[in-house]
């Protein structure tokens, strides 16, 4: 067993990689689910009806849908074990404290997820569900952060309080996107009720937070570049990139009413942007770098490669 563990450690990082890219996965078929109308395909939890666990082809699309999404859930479960088991193989504190998260938060996501179906979809319970994601997502990225990025020390003091700023606005943003949603059209099933919020309005409030964020996030930059902080000034640049993209589909969707494609897209971006949240607030963190390679950017970054 021990020697199985060693050999699993080999592959610690493709499998942090791998969880990461599988929580964001997960909220991208959790909003196909929703925009397909399939919220209530399987119409009860932890079973699909009340005598059987699995679909039946009279439920239809929507039952197939509904059931498929649930199975990922193990997809999820296998992945992060097998984190768990590479960081026990490699007796690093950090990553299997990280991991260990990580494989207790997807079968609680699971149970958050039922009672999204139990409560018909209730629009905050689904909020919940989603913002759970996001901050899986986010203790994704610090595994990964951890094993992989530059040696650092503590960013001044400038640094680090915008860096917090961004963290906390970005939460009121992913967390006003829910909002939003609870109030539109796309509710995952045709008779699941809204939040009774006026779609417009919240719209308009969401947007003016990001307006906020993206602020923040220039006002890092500008100071990442006058410290000379590489590495900071790599994620952020991209943070930056990321909110923008965001917000050009985020308009376009308000503008085509809505599309489902564009929607799906802005789910996918909600995910990222958390990554990036998280990736900034611990690029102004203390970080000592182990032993994995680190390519030519994180070289540069760490200042160990030629300018």
């Amino acid at each position: 067993m021990v020697k199985f563990l060693e050999r699993l450690s080999t592959w610690l990082w493709p499998l942090a990689v791998a969880n990461l890219l599988a929580n964001i996965g997960i909220v991208v078929t959790g909003a196909a689910v929703r925009l397909t109308g399939s919220g209530l395909g399987c119409p009860t939890w932890p079973r699909c009806t009340d005598d059987s666990y699995v679909t039946h082809p009279s439920m239809g699309i929507h039952g197939a849908i509904e059931f498929g999404n649930r199975m990922l859930t193990f997809v999820l479960v296998v992945i992060a074990i097998s984190c768990f088991l590479a960081a026990v193989g490699s007796r690093d504190r950090v990553a299997l404290r990280h991991s260990l998260v990580v494989a207790l938060g997807v079968p609680l996501q699971a149970v958050i997820g039922g009672f999204t179906v139990l409560t018909d979809l209730n629009p905050w319970v689904v909020s919940l569900h989603f913002m759970a994601s996001m901050l899986m997502v986010m203790v994704c990225l610090a595994l990964l952060d951890h094993l992989r990025s530059p040696q650092r020390d503590a960013a001044p003091a400038p640094q680090r309080t915008v860096a917090w700023a961004i963290m906390v606005v970005g939460w009121v943003v992913l967390y006003l996107g829910t909002v939003v949603t609870g109030a539109g059209p796309h509710a995952g099933d045709a008779d699941a009720r809204r939040n009774g919020l006026d779609p417009a309005l919240v719209s308009q409030v969401h947007a003016t937070v990001v307006y906020v964020l993206v602020a923040l996030t220039l006002t890092l930059l500008v100071l990442a570049r006058r410290s000379g902080d590489r590495w900071l000034v790599v994620v952020t640049t991209a943070l930056l990139g990321l909110e923008l993209l965001q917000g050009v589909i985020g308009w376009s969707q308000y503008l085509l009413d809505l599309n489902e494609l564009q929607v799906a897209l802005h789910m996918l971006g909600a995910g990222l942007l958390a990554a990036g949240f998280a990736r900034v607030w611990l690029a102004t963190r203390p970080h000592r770098a182990g032993e994995q390679p680190t390519g030519r950017l994180l070289a540069w970054a760490s200042g160990d490669a030629p300018r």
